[in-house]
């Protein structure tokens, strides 16, 4: 019984638990099982709250012999990502200088989760504050991939994605700064979606970068994503980016895909040199097949977009270093050499040499440096004129197409350690996903193949207009839909290192 739960969809275990065929409680328990059965090899989960897991299923299934109404993925467990607060349970955004913090509110993703009946199994792996393509900068050790564990998960949501493809959750929530829904779903088989710049609330989210993070839904299908897109996104006062306007029917999006007479978009600039021969093969296929499914292709050129990933390295640097200051020693986290013979300037120093990470560190730097007098208007200032230009070439082609496509990654996964000590070859990793983020519009990865040459899974990148989310699951169900008929889909079944 445990086997089956694991394998079937967010939809199908909701129906399940809603008709009272599967209890809420045994639907946590299979999962719970999984997790201990697997995640030893995989380092998907930073924390299991089992007791806490156990006592929200019970009280969905209080609800359901009460009678009462409940919502479309009550009893459903799901992995958060551990950079949402999480009231007195630990939250480490997978950094040592947050070691053993335990937030005394939830953030408003967390509330509307635990507010919709979906069990927040624990809180999973990640590149430390969201920092990083491969999971391999967290402090707690690196995530493996279900598909080959001596490669990398992506990142920096290795973990989400990592327990989807594992079966140790039907749902997880990621974050995506520069792709880090996307490409961990990429590489990992999954489904990942970014949803529009403040489509989703990011109050008592652990901030890296204000003005690019997004959190989002992370599944293993479009359905499901979209029933979890649709929990918790929505106006948030308690966030000032949050956008105050209805969130498109997603779900009757992803229930009623189709391609037909939609204007798709292929952006010359999203191939070329760096690309793997097996993933622009699987992304040419896609393309033919969103042709036969009824799509009209459009050809189309973004020259802005090759300056993305230099606008993005210095933004995104710039905006950590402001951030990151408030981990000072003072307030709460780690506090290195509080002994009496150090100043509080001193003790702050050695609290960050202590528990920041060296990629961190770098982006501090990096950031610091961009900001500073007389290299703020050359640098800084530059790259969000290089942003504007790419959010007008977007502009542009949202003029001609409904959506643009592209691969979500440049690569399948890579091996864990082979670019740790390259930072450039790391950053590359996120060459197609940056550009959505820099315009602030919607994305979404979908699973289109293997490549042939390694087996591993290979990303379809979905873009559509702010706001205009819908789009996205129309055309990504009809794909994983045509997919399905002509080849099944492989992580519906066991994961093949396990």
């Amino acid at each position: 019984m445990a086997g089956e739960l694991i394998k079937l969809t967010a939809a199908e275990l909701a129906a399940k638990i809603a008709s009272g065929e599967v209890t809420a409680v045994e639907a946590t328990e299979a999962h719970l099982a999984r997790i201990g059965a697997v995640d030893e090899k995989i380092n998907a989960f930073l924390h299991v709250d089992r007791e806490g897991a156990l006592a929200q299923a019970r009280e969905v299934d209080a609800k359901r012999e009460r009678g009462e109404k409940l919502g479309p993925l009550a009893g459903v467990p799901l992995a958060l990502k551990d950079l949402f607060t999480t009231e007195g349970v630990p939250t480490t955004a997978g950094s040592k200088i947050l070691e053993g913090w335990i937030p005394p509110y939830d953030a408003t993703v967390t509330k509307r989760l635990k507010d919709a009946d979906v069990v927040i199994l624990g809180k999973t792996n990640m590149d430390e504050f969201a920092m990083g393509s491969s999971t391999e900068n967290s402090a707690y050790g690196p995530t493996a991939n279900p598909w080959d564990l001596t490669r990398i998960p992506g990142g920096s949501g290795g973990g989400s994605a990592a327990s989807l493809a594992a079966h140790m959750a039907p749902l997880a929530i990621g974050t995506d700064t520069g792709g880090s829904i996307r490409q961990p779903a990429a590489v990992t088989g999954t489904v990942g979606v970014k949803p529009t710049y403040g489509g989703v609330s990011r109050y008592g989210m652990i901030a890296f970068s204000s003005s690019l993070d997004q959190g989002g839904p992370c599944a293993r299908t479009v359905l499901d994503a979209a029933l979890l897109h649709s929990v918790i996104a929505g106006y948030d006062e308690k966030d000032s980016t949050s956008i105050a306007q209805p969130v498109p029917d997603i779900v009757e999006a992803a229930r009623n895909g189709s391609a037909q007479g939609m204007r798709v978009g292929v952006v010359k600039e999203f191939r070329g040199e760096g690309y793997q021969a097996g993933v622009m093969q699987r992304f040419d296929e896609s393309v033919e097949l969103l042709r036969e499914l009824g799509a009209e292709i459009v050809e189309l050129s973004c020259p802005s977009f090759t300056k993305a990933l230099a606008a993005y390295y210095l933004i995104a640097p710039s905006e950590c270093s402001s951030n990151l200051a408030r981990f000072d020693a003072m307030r709460y986290g780690l506090r290195t050499g509080d002994d009496g013979t150090h100043s509080a300037e001193e003790v702050t120093a050695l609290t960050r040499e202590e528990g920041f990470g060296p990629e961190v560190k770098r982006r501090i730097m990096l950031g610091t440096y961009a900001l500073s007098s007389g290299y703020y208007d050359a640098y800084y200032g530059s790259a969000q004129k290089v942003r504007t230009l790419i959010t007008r070439d977007f502009e542009k082609a949202f003029e001609q197409v409904d959506v643009v496509v592209s691969p979500t990654t440049p690569t399948t996964a890579f091996p864990i350690g082979e670019r740790v000590d390259d930072p450039m070859a790391m950053y590359l990793a996120d060459l197609c996903t940056i550009p959505s983020n820099l315009a602030g519009n919607s994305a979404m990865s979908i699973p289109c193949g293997l490549a042939p040459e390694d087996g591993l899974p290979v990303g379809l990148q979905i873009i559509a207009p702010a706001m205009a989310e819908d789009r996205l699951y129309r055309v990504g169900a009809a794909v994983e839909a045509a997919f399905q008929a002509r080849w099944g889909h492989p992580l519906l079944e066991e994961a093949p290192s396990l």
